[in-house]
């Protein structure tokens, strides 16, 4: 029995001497806790919200108020024309609209019953839906309100418009979302395990004291994962078409250039992983790391920016798949051109030259 003791407690001083140990048992699960009961969640909050109020009148002003009250919106802009809030669609200023048609105050208190349209941008169902039912439940509770003591009920009937996706299908978030995910996980990870290999085998020396030049080196691994996950784009986009009736309601050449674009960075960043880990173990988990878990956390892939704390939303700026995930969307999903994307263009545009720049210098620092 004492022997058991004597191993138990040598077990013991191996699991407390061991750092990356003692941060699996313990800060991951902290890690978990906090990021899926705290910072994510499907709750959608700070939601931007056009109001188009052509009526002007008290009522509407006591159901705006309301709405500003709530923690769920935020009212970006008051518009004029409709024109406004297709615009403000079109640029992703906006999650949703309130429009109150004239007479709103005249039609409620002498027919008894009105109606107020709610706009929604659909490219991404959960947070329409969950926007369209915030909404109405404010105009319920404030048509509660107005019952309480008059002879006869009144009737505000909202009038719910999906914009993008009318029969709200899930295949217009998941597709762009899986595009995005997919290009990470096979450019990363498989550029810096490749790189690793060569490293581990040995034969990384030998290429790089022949007279072929470093910058070769990169661009012979970078060029096989740009055709196949070009490829992958390709197959991607055919089963989405064919099988699940998703058509690509804009330019085919322009979501192949920002698909390139998006490919490079992704290299660029295998590259960096490749060049810091020691074994392909190291670079997989890297990989994994840097790829899988930002991309389904904090892109807005599976739960909405909006609603996270400030500093989830700052590093998911710092997510390609972020900046990536608009644009496939704005291309597939919306029809919308590069004048509507060409911010999120150069940041992406930014990030793979500074990725590629830290990784060339410290290529030819770390092995010469």
């Amino acid at each position: 029995m004492k022997q058991l003791f004597t191993f138990i407690r040598k077990e013991f001083y191996h699991v407390f001497r061991d750092r990356k140990t003692l941060l699996m048992l313990f800060g991951l699960p902290m890690a978990q806790i906090i990021l899926f009961g705290f910072a994510l969640t499907n709750e959608v909050k700070n939601a931007s919200l056009a109001i188009a109020d052509f009526s002007k009148d008290e009522t509407s002003r006591k159901i705006i108020d309301k709405i500003e009250a709530s923690r769920y919106f935020e009212v970006e802009k008051n518009v004029s024309d409709y024109k406004e809030i297709e615009s403000a669609f079109k640029e992703g200023k906006i999650k949703a609209a309130l429009v109150f048609p004239e007479n709103f105050q005249t039609d409620l208190f002498h027919q008894n019953k009105a109606q107020i349209q709610i706009i929604a941008d659909a490219s991404d169902i959960n947070t329409a839906a969950t926007l369209t039912n915030y909404l109405s439940s404010i105009i319920m509770d404030y048509q509660k309100e107005l019952m309480k003591g008059a002879p006869l009920p009144y009737s505000i009937t909202p009038e719910i418009r999906m914009m993008y996706n009318p029969q709200l299908r899930g295949e217009h978030t998941f597709v762009p979302g899986m595009m995005a995910m997919i290009m990470m996980l096979v450019c990363v990870m498989m550029t810096a395990i490749s790189i690793v290999r060569e490293k581990e085998m040995g034969t990384m020396e030998i290429l790089l004291v022949s007279p072929f030049k470093p910058i070769m080196v990169i661009l012979a691994k970078f060029v096989p994962y740009i055709f196949i996950s070009l490829l992958n784009i390709t197959s991607i986009l055919l089963l989405s078409v064919f099988m699940l009736n998703l058509p690509v309601k804009g330019s085919i050449l322009l979501l192949y250039s920002e698909s390139l674009l998006f490919i490079i960075t992704a290299l660029a960043l295998g590259l960096l992983i490749s060049i810091k880990a020691q074994t392909q173990q190291t670079a997989m988990f890297g990989s994994m790391m840097a790829t899988m878990l930002p991309t389904l956390l904090l892109s807005g892939f599976m739960f909405p920016i909006e609603s996270m704390p400030l500093p989830l939303r700052l590093i998911s700026n710092i997510v390609p798949s972020t900046w990536y995930f608009i644009i496939i969307k704005s291309i597939m999903i919306k029809g919308l051109g590069f004048s509507a994307i060409w911010k999120e263009t150069l940041i992406l545009a930014g990030m793979t030259v500074a990725l590629l720049a830290i990784s060339l210098k410290s290529f030819k620092i770390r092995l010469s």
